[in-house]
């Protein structure tokens, strides 16, 4: 089964959300709510490719997909309802730019289409009112556009990034011409990475 312009997936697991966390060998449901994205699982394998677009992802890989596609909502009247991604058997479709990264096998996690993976660093003083530095971080997965060292620490531009979680670290991803100033690897600053993202499976 192909389709003409659509990727063929599951999500890994067979789970649309990430909404439980095992503690002391006792499972924990974390949120019960289907509309909240930030629990929806954004991790999936592919099954088929799409015949009519052109792609180096190949099927069995692991890929990073947009929030909405496992998730379920409700509709005016209240009825539960899956996306418009759903199609049958616990398979999805969904279009190129619905994928941010992918992973073959063991190799390391490389983003897609012009998307880049930046990890936000602490505030560095005890007199502001947030843990992480404001639309400062480290680059951890660059883009093909971008001419900067993964690990460079960069600037991006107000409300541009979408929150991940995956390999254990927060993230934020954009697209690389949201990247407005790169300080190279010559700063100090400490990366931020809440205990609830190191503790949890959950992959976004």
């Amino acid at each position: 089964m192909q389709s003409l312009n659509d990727f063929i997936i599951k999500p890994v697991g067979d789970n649309r959300y990430n909404n439980s966390k095992k503690i002391g060998g006792v499972d924990f449901v974390t949120n019960t709510k289907i509309e909240s994205f930030q629990n929806v699982n954004r991790e999936a394998i592919i099954l088929a490719l799409p015949k009519c677009v052109e792609t180096n992802i190949q099927v069995g890989d692991k890929v990073i997909v947009h929030h909405n596609v496992f998730r379920r909502f409700y509709d005016i009247r209240g009825k539960e309802k899956d996306g418009k991604s759903y199609m049958f058997d616990g398979m999805y479709a969904v279009t190129q730019d619905q994928i941010y990264a992918c992973k073959s096998n063991d190799e390391q996690w490389q983003s897609l289409h012009g998307y880049c993976f930046v990890q936000p660093v602490e505030a560095g003083s005890y007199l502001e009112n947030y843990n992480e530095k404001k639309l400062h971080g480290i680059l951890r997965y660059t883009s093909e556009k971008l001419n900067l060292e993964e690990g460079s620490v960069v600037c991006f531009t107000p409300d541009s990034e979408f929150e991940f979680v995956f390999n254990n670290m927060l993230l934020y991803c954009m697209k690389s011409n949201n990247i407005v100033l790169s300080y190279g690897k010559q700063r100090n600053e400490k990366e931020y990475n809440p205990g609830w993202a190191q503790s949890c499976e959950r992959t976004y």
